[in-house]
This record gives structure tokens, C-alpha cells and sequence, in this order.
């Protein structure tokens, strides 16, 4: 066994005076006590670096502008949060869903539903609505859109129920404010207003469609038809009422004769046929022999 002296003098004479296998086993002992060192002083500086990361990003929540959450303190309300930046704590406080306050759209439609009048339709409506208070839309119903599209659905086919088939095509505006009506008083109590419903389309069976095709086609010829009577009334009292001048005055229906026959000849081979009667009551002969002079000088 060798010794190993150590002298008291300089760092650099105390290196230079270890050799051989001395100075390998002190290296070795020199780095298992830094390493040891490090590792005690480690989890330490590890942990206070860490732990307030994990607080800040657990308990920092941002909102946005348009949104409102509500904060749940083991499991009671503690109120809104939002919008913008706030803290709460974790494990302790939970968040519910987030409301958004803007103005939302919901598309609902009713298919074969009976009218009044037992016309199965399709009716296609959207529906505009606004969440004015958050808390009432969290506490007071579980699932406030969900519910909105059901009772629009069941509003619009009572309301279907109610009316005629050509009060819903031609009156949907109408139709619209009795929804908007119906639908506000439901949803008030939860914070949500409904603002107004709209009536898109409404659409009936094709054979139906034809059918209605032809039923107007026929009704407008039943006016048509109705008007050329009519007319034909007038004209026959306007008869009535020239004859009864005619026979009053003779010569006025002379007149008329003339002008008629005058009107039938004066296009160029033009044949009129007249009766012999009325060559000699009304002196046609002399009239007819005149106006062929005329044209044969």
C-alpha cells in the first residue's frame, strides 16, 4: 500500500505532488460529492420554478368579448366572469359553459304537417333570438339551445294546426309575430328574448301542386268566361236600344243600311249578297247602281 502526501503549500503543488492511483480515486470522490450536491439542490430550484407556472396556467382564464361564464365554488354560484382577463382557483373553482350574448340563428322546419284545412306541408322558418342574462340561461335550464330548437319546432307545427293553407302563403308575416309571440313567453323566464321568426318557405306535395295548378287555370277561365257573357249582355241591350230607334225612324235605318253595304263593297272584289226585300224597301237598286257607275265611269 502506497501513501499519499499532500504538502500544505500552492493548489499546483499539491496536484503536482499526487500521482498514480491516488489521484484517480480522490478525482472520483471530489465528483460523486458536486454530483450529490446538485442533486439535493435541484428538485428544490426545480419545484419553485414549476409550481407557480402550473398555478398561472391553471388559473388564469381569458374571456372574450361577447361571452360570460359562470364560476362554481364547490359546486355553488360565486357569479359572471367576463369579458377579459380573470383568475380563479384551481381544483376549488370550476367553470360552467360559456354563453355567447350575440344575436344567434336557429333553423327549424316542420315537415307533414296538416293544416286547417288538412293540406300536408313542409315549412322551412329560421328564428332569431339574444341571451340578455347569462345567469338565468346557466341556472335555469341545462341545455338553452337545444331547448330553443325544440320549442320552435312545436310552436311552429301548432301554429301550422291553426291556419288555412292560404293564410300560410299569402299571410307569413303574419304567421312570423304569433310564433315570435309564442316563442318569447317560453324562453323569457330562461334570459333569452326571441327577436323575431321568419317563414322561409312553405311547400305542399307535388300532386297537390298540380292539382291547385289546374283549379286556378279553371278558375280563370270561369272569369273569362263570365266577362265575355257579361259583354255579350251589354252589347245585346245596345242592340235592343238601336233597334228600338230604328223603328222610330225609318230613315236612320236606311242610313245604317247604306253605310253597311258601303263598308262591305268598298274593297276591291268584294261580292255582297242582298235579299230582294231589302233592294226594295230600302232603294237599294238605285244606290247600287250609283256606286257602280262610280267605280266604272
Amino acid at each position: 500500500m502506497s501513501l499519499i502526501a499532500i504538502p500544505t503549500g500552492s493548489s499546483s503543488a499539491a496536484a503536482h505532488s499526487i500521482s498514480g492511483p491516488g489521484f484517480a480515486a480522490f478525482a472520483i470522490c471530489l465528483s460523486a460529492g458536486a454530483l450529490a450536491s446538485a442533486a439535493l439542490q435541484r428538485p428544490v430550484l426545480l419545484a419553485a420554478a414549476v409550481l407557480p407556472a402550473l398555478y398561472l396556467l391553471f388559473s388564469l382564464k381569458v374571456v372574450t368579448q361577447w361571452q360570460k361564464v359562470a364560476v362554481l365554488r364547490l359546486g355553488k354560484y360565486r357569479g359572471l366572469r367576463g369579458p377579459g382577463l380573470f383568475s380563479l382557483i384551481p381544483v376549488v373553482d370550476t367553470l360552467s359553459s360559456f354563453v355567447d350574448q350575440r344575436v344567434r340563428v336557429t333553423s327549424v322546419s316542420a315537415e307533414s304537417t296538416l293544416t286547417r284545412d288538412t293540406v300536408p306541408v313542409f315549412v322551412d322558418a329560421i328564428v332569431f333570438w339574444v341571451v340578455w342574462n347569462a345567469e338565468k340561461s346557466i341556472l335555469e335550464v341545462e341545455n338553452f339551445v337545444e331547448a330553443i330548437t325544440l320549442s320552435a319546432q312545436t310552436a311552429l307545427r301548432e301554429s301550422i294546426g291553426r291556419h288555412d293553407l292560404a293564410q300560410m302563403l299569402t299571410e307569413r308575416e303574419t304567421l312570423g309575430h304569433e310564433l315570435q309571440r309564442i316563442l318569447d313567453q317560453k324562453t323569457n323566464p330562461w334570459g333569452i328574448t326571441v327577436l323575431s321568426v321568419e317563414i322561409r318557405d312553405v311547400k305542399i306535395p307535388q300532386p297537390l301542386e298540380d292539382a291547385m295548378s289546374r283549379q286556378a287555370q279553371a278558375e280563370r277561365e270561369r272569369q273569362a268566361r263570365i266577362i265575355l257573357g257579361d259583354a255579350e249582355t251589354q252589347i245585346s241591350g245596345k242592340f235592343a236600344e238601336a233597334a228600338q230607334v230604328y223603328r222610330e225612324n225609318p230613315v236612320a235605318l236606311h242610313l245604317r243600311a247604306m253605310n253597311m253595304l258601303y263598308e262591305a263593297i268598298k274593297e276591291k272584289g268584294a261580292m255582297v249578297i242582298v235579299p230582294s226585300s231589302a233592294v226594295e224597301t230600302m232603294g237599294l237598286g238605285g244606290m247600287l247602281a250609283t256606286t257602280t257607275l262610280a267605280k266604272n265611269p
